[in-house]
């Protein structure tokens, strides 16, 4: 069984370039594509969770809560948004034997979680949890 040539690939940007990697680099960049995916609809489910509890009670009922659950929201969109960039240029640099891209996505998802946790324990010491 033969490979699909690159007009029958998609995305074409990708597969146009340098030949198919070691099948198990090809799984495994999906592997990460896929953990990214579900980072981001965790963060989603996260602050709609988040959302759905600020609205239901009133004891929490604040825009603080409603501004934490917006930045979940768009964490997640954001994540969402590029692990898609991120497995085709890393499928892009297998395919071509370049260096594989740095972990951008690492960084901004470590600090950004540490800051949201930073800002849930000021708001629930706010508010007298």
């Amino acid at each position: 069984m033969s490979a699909p040539s690159h007009e029958t690939r998609r995305p074409n940007r990708v597969y146009q370039e340098g030949t198919d990697p070691d099948p198990r680099f090809s799984l495994a960049n999906e592997r990460t594509f896929l953990a990214w995916l579900r980072t981001a609809m965790a963060l989603m489910a996260a602050g709609v969770g988040i959302e759905a509890v600020n609205t239901s009670t009133a004891l929490l009922h604040t825009p603080l809560v409603t501004g934490l659950a917006v930045l979940l929201l768009l964490g997640g969109v954001l994540i969402s948004a590029v692990s898609f960039t991120r497995w085709a240029t890393t499928e892009k640099a297998l395919r071509t034997g370049r260096p594989l891209p740095p972990p951008r996505m690492g960084a901004f998802l470590g600090y950004g979680l540490t800051a949201i946790g930073i800002a849930v324990v000021v708001l629930l010491i706010l508010l007298g949890f």
